[in-house]
């Protein structure tokens, strides 16, 4: 084969460009390489065992458990609304003498009511010689026997008609 200057000088300057190429292409590679370490140091945790990706996971596992947790907390706390209102939580008690001649104010009505008006008057009449006691039922704040001025007035205090 013959060489002539002009075909080797040629054939080199391709190699030089085939180089230079190849160059370009490698530093390109190195700076790709060196972005992607910086991107997965960053996912990695501070210990280095667990990425980021195994904290979201796990992180979207606790928060399923949480969101059935208060779903069960929602019902729970629906039923004791339930049970608290029919539950005689409204109660008021008027002293009263109930003769003129006896001080002290010995007797007493007492009103126990649900949210509803629901419940019970008790009333103890305190004498001289004796003691007597009554009970009358409430439905929606009344009853069906006649309730005293005091048992009245027990039962408004209790609905919170009067102070």
């Amino acid at each position: 084969m013959t060489s002539d200057p002009q075909s080797a000088l040629i054939v080199a300057i391709v190699g030089i460009l085939v180089g230079v190429a190849g160059v370009a292409l490698g530093a390109v590679a190195l700076a790709r390489l060196a972005r992607l370490q910086r991107s997965y140091s960053l996912l990695k945790a501070a210990e280095g065992r667990e990425t980021i990706i195994d904290v979201m996971g796990r992180t979207i596992d606790e928060f399923h458990d949480l969101r059935d947790e208060v779903a069960g907390l929602d019902s729970t706390l629906a039923a004791t609304r339930r049970d608290l209102a029919m539950a005689l939580r409204h109660v008021s008690v008027v002293r009263y003498d109930a003769f003129g001649d006896m001080g002290g104010r010995f007797s007493f009505s007492a009103a126990l009511l649900d949210d509803s008006g629901d419940g019970l008057v008790v009333t103890s009449i305190h004498a001289r010689s004796e003691t007597r006691t009554y009970l009358k039922g409430l439905s929606g704040g009344d009853s069906d026997i006649l309730l005293s001025p005091e048992e009245q007035q027990a039962v408004r205090i209790a609905r919170g008609l009067e102070s």
